[in-house]
């Protein structure tokens, strides 16, 4: 498994702080639009050659750690 945390980083000074790809200026949000917005693993890196498959990964891995630490709140 992929820890994220040897692949993102968060810095103010770059992206506003938002988490990108250590090394770039690639967010944790970006990959993620775009597998959301059904890009295959193949064409991002393709798009974005300076990222590797562990890093599209990480994102993914860092965004279900940020999931995992929310709370849920019932509306009754």
């Amino acid at each position: 498994m992929i820890d994220y945390r040897d692949r993102i980083e968060a810095n103010p000074k770059i992206m506003l702080g938002k988490p990108v790809v250590k090394g770039t200026r690639i967010t944790v949000e970006l990959i993620l639009n775009k597998i959301a917005g059904g890009y295959e693993f193949k064409e991002i890196l393709e798009m974005y050659p300076h990222i590797t498959f562990d890093d599209i990964l990480a994102a993914i891995g860092y965004a279900a750690a940020m999931v995992e630490t929310e709370e849920v709140i019932v509306s009754p």
